[in-house]
């Protein structure tokens, strides 16, 4: 079995958001993955006294304990389990009905002898190579396929000066906009303090004889495929098998140094935290 995993903060100066974690049970003949993009709030109250990477890290690590010792429990319920025991964890302190409270996008996945089972919520990716070599990328969809209003909010920001308080108030609209259709009905996911957003996510089991490798991607990382089209989800893979994680997020890291401006791939944050998990079970 092989197993590595890089993770690095967009900006030095601020706590890393993302979380990643791999866990093996003594026998050695299965294990859990899960990988967490916790979601940076605007500016200003989000009814809750702790921080994104908390809640991160106390999510992650229910869904970690959950996945391995709950095998009766499909993987929606163990993302609902965990949410609501992360909930429970600081319910009595915190407005948990605040949209901005802490949430994060899931990947989630667990293996055994006999299949590998899948999760998916919001933006993060996971790639599935299969025997025969093919990679399938399994993404949830919904976050780019927002309502047509949204990319002209979007289109409006990019189409102003850098720097420009018209640009400023411009990006204040779009995130509210984008804000408004979080956790709706034709919007797009979360995971934040309500358990029933878990029968949302995408999910599916395929044979274990049938998988090669897995790995999980933020949107920090997936950026090498999606923003700025160095090469598809395949070579992606390909370049993960071969040099490792943390070499995908410097090649990340080596583009967006090149574009600061986001000229050829426009983007909201110059850097992203960026957290990858290679597999090959």
């Amino acid at each position: 079995m092989r197993i590595e995993l890089a993770t690095e903060p967009g900006d030095p100066g601020r706590p890393n958001e993302d979380y990643a974690s791999v866990a093996l049970p003594a026998s050695g003949k299965g294990g859990t993955l899960v990988l967490l993009d916790g979601v940076t709030p605007p500016a200003g109250d989000c009814g809750c006294l702790h921080s994104v990477p908390w809640f991160t890290a106390r999510l992650g690590g229910a869904l970690g304990e959950l996945s391995g010792s709950r095998r009766d429990l499909g993987l929606r319920e163990v993302l609902a389990a965990a949410i609501a025991r992360t909930a429970d964890a600081h319910g009595q302190t915190c407005d948990l009905s605040h949209p901005r409270t802490p949430q994060a996008t899931v990947v989630l996945v667990r293996w055994d002898e006999e299949k590998v089972e899948h999760l998916v919520l919001s933006d993060s990716a996971l790639l599935v190579e299969e025997a025969d070599g093919a990679v399938r990328p399994v993404l949830d969809e919904r976050l780019g396929a927002l309502p047509p209003h949204i990319d002209r909010l979007r289109a409006a920001v990019r189409a102003l000066p850098e720097g420009s308080p018209e640009r400023a108030a411009a990006a204040r609209e779009y995130v509210t906009g984008v804000e408004a259709l979080r956790n709706t009905e034709g919007g797009f996911f979360t995971a934040a303090a309500d358990p029933d957003v878990a029968r949302r996510a995408v999910c599916g089991t395929r044979p274990r004889a049938e998988v090669r490798s897995l790995a999980a991607l933020t949107d920090g990382a997936t950026r090498w495929v999606e923003k700025f089209g160095a090469g598809s989800w395949a070579e992606c893979l390909a370049l993960l098998r071969k040099a490792g994680p943390q070499e995908l997020i410097d090649r990340v890291r080596a583009l967006e140094n090149a574009d600061p401006a986001g000229r050829s791939a426009p983007r909201g944050k110059v850097h992203d935290d960026a957290a990858v998990v290679f597999v090959e079970p």
